[in-house]
């Protein structure tokens, strides 16, 4: 079976920096990623990278930041009171904010000064061409359940 949209692949990759091939994430010693395709749950050109993919395969491909983590934007750097963080912030932490919405992200502390902390919002990938070395392990179509919950159950998918 080929990979397309609907159905659960798991595969085992190797991330590095296409600049300088620095190793940023591995599936290596623990279990291979599952995810289903064309549900958002992988960055868009991951999922472009093994389309078409059958078991077995091994595929390496560079993804630039438009079909990764977008640009960096230094208008994600922020300056916030020093009050609202735990006592024991420091530099190179990364640390959850909750949005008004609810929603939660990620913010890396930059700079903790005697009144305030400097943040990076942006993903630590923003701006990165990214390269990936992949191995299919598994392709299966999706069940009707994981296309309603939109993302794969069982074996290193999504538990409920």
């Amino acid at each position: 079976m080929k990979i397309d949209r609907d159905t659960v692949v798991s595969a085992h990759y190797r991330g590095t920096l296409t600049e300088d091939g620095t190793e940023f994430d591995s599936s290596q010693d623990r279990e291979p990623i599952t995810f289903l395709v064309g549900h958002h749950q992988m960055i868009s050109g991951f999922e472009n990278g093994v389309m078409g993919a059958v078991v077995g395969d091994e595929r390496t491909f560079e993804i630039t930041p438009d079909e990764a983590y977008g640009d960096y934007d230094p208008e994600g750097v922020k300056r916030m009171p020093k009050e609202g963080f735990p006592p024991e912030v420091k530099v190179g932490m990364t640390l959850a904010a909750e949005m008004e919405d609810g929603h939660v992200i990620p913010m890396r502390v930059l700079e903790v000064a005697e009144e305030e902390v400097v943040v990076d919002f942006n993903n630590s990938l923003a701006g990165k061409n990214l390269t990936f070395e992949v191995t299919i392990v598994e392709v299966r179509p999706a069940t009707d359940t994981e296309l309603a919950h939109g993302h794969a159950h069982g074996p290193g998918g999504h538990h409920h």
